[in-house]
Order: C-alpha cells, then structure tokens, then sequence
C-alpha cells in the first residue's frame, strides 16, 4: 500500500496473490506526484524493474540486514545505521493503518474468498480507515478531543 508519510492516509493498496513480491507492485502504489518513496528490503532493485523506468521519484529502500551485519564495526557502520532508523521512522507510517484495522476495527484474520472480495473489503476496510485518521486530525485542528 502506498501511504501519505504526512498525513498517514493511504492513496493506493494493490491486493495480489501470496506468491506474488511486492517490488513487482512498487508502480501501482505511487501516484505520480511523490518527490520520495520510502521502502522497506522488499523492494531492493525497484529502480531496475521495467515499469519504474522514467519515474522521477527518488526511492529509499531499506538495506538488508545481512549486508549491515557483514560491515566492519566503525564510524561508517554507525552512521549506517543512524540513516536506516530515520529511514525506518519514516516507512512506520505504513504501519499505522494496519494498527487502526486490527486493534480498532477487530479485523485480525482474513478469509479467503477470492482475490477480488478480500481486495474489495481490504480497500473498503482502508478508506474507513482514511476517516477515521482524518477525523482525529480535524477534531485536534479545531482543539476538541477526538472520542
């Protein structure tokens, strides 16, 4: 899913089977007005795949572990590892909307009932989401207490 990194709300989800990766997906979640997109290892080589070329977005994407691991400890690993965690701060706002869905909305399992249905109720479940995350920032901005 694409997710505003201001705002928190999603603009784009794509539904795909399990056997499916998520860098072949990385074009259908930008919007095309993105200066910056954040992703996590899963998308290592996005910038290389055939339907990213021309596109003017700058890509962050999460380095795996294993090479962080491998690095020599020293000043460079450090200062590595101090980018990722601003990285890492930064693509946590995806994680939010799965937070309001589960704890909120008590949508903890799915059920398979084809990719179509689960995708319907998925992008359903994300623009009542998308409410309810502008309702709190409209109720703050106005100083009440969002209930």
């Amino acid at each position: 899913m694409g997710v505003d990194a201001d705002s928190g709300l999603v603009h784009s989800m794509v539904g795909t089977a399990a056997n499916e990766s998520d860098v072949s997906q990385a074009h259908a979640l930008l919007h095309g007005h993105e200066r910056h997109a954040f992703g996590d290892a899963g998308y290592t080589g996005v910038h290389k795949r055939e339907n990213m070329q021309g596109a003017t977005v700058k890509g962050h994407v999460a380095i795996k572990r294993g090479k962080i691991k491998a690095m020599r400890e020293g000043a460079l690993k450090e200062l590595l590892i101090a980018a990722e965690r601003t990285r890492t701060q930064i693509r946590a706002r995806v994680e939010h909307p799965f937070h309001v869905i589960k704890n909120l909305f008590g949508h903890r399992k799915v059920r398979y009932k084809g990719l179509a249905k689960n995708t319907t109720q998925l992008l359903s479940l994300f623009a009542l989401e998308n409410l309810v995350l502008a309702k709190r920032s409209l109720l703050t901005c106005h100083g009440s207490h969002p209930s």
